[in-house]
């Protein structure tokens, strides 16, 4: 699968095959030494070039995506149109069960929905503050929320399953 996809305002050419269990992965035309394991909904463990991070993916309303590693976030659009399936009217939507993980360890500044309640993809779910930044967790599909993990006032990991959607 080849792709090609916006990275802070450069295009950039991604592909990837699966090999066996493992995907072989190039950047540009330059296969890299990596590895990749889907260790939550939307977290992977990449060991890139010897080197282990951990990748939050959030689909964002405007169809683009957010990455989060380590402190650092990127902002990711992949204009192959073909990758896009479950796009409607310019969003991206996940389907199934969906946990909203907490990106960087922080404290819960407040919650924006209930358990039970009915939400649409792209909206706020509940703030974390990491760094003394305030970051909104936000919804990666049209859903209901099903377990709601969080508490205001809470210290959460990264990693930490924060809401559930159904």
């Amino acid at each position: 699968m080849k792709y090609e996809v916006l990275l802070a305002g450069k295009t950039r050419v991604v592909e990837l095959a699966r090999v066996e269990d493992d995907w072989k992965i190039s950047l540009d035309g330059k296969e890299l030494d990596a590895s990749v394991a889907e260790v939550a909904p939307n977290t992977f463990s990449v060991l890139l070039n010897g080197e282990s991070h951990q990748i939050r993916v959030a689909p964002r309303a405007d169809g683009t995506l957010t990455m989060h590693t380590g402190l650092a976030e990127y902002h990711a659009e992949v204009t192959d149109p073909r990758v896009w399936r479950g796009r409607r009217h310019g969003t991206l939507e996940v389907e199934g069960r969906q946990q909203v993980t907490a990106p960087m360890p922080g404290k819960v500044v407040r919650l924006l929905v209930n358990e039970g309640d009915s939400v649409e993809a792209g909206q706020g779910l509940l703030v974390v503050e990491a760094m003394k930044m305030q970051n909104e967790m936000k919804a990666p599909k049209v859903g209901k929320v099903v377990a709601l993990a969080a508490k205001a006032g809470a210290t959460v990991s990264a990693g930490d399953i924060l809401v559930t959607l159904e």
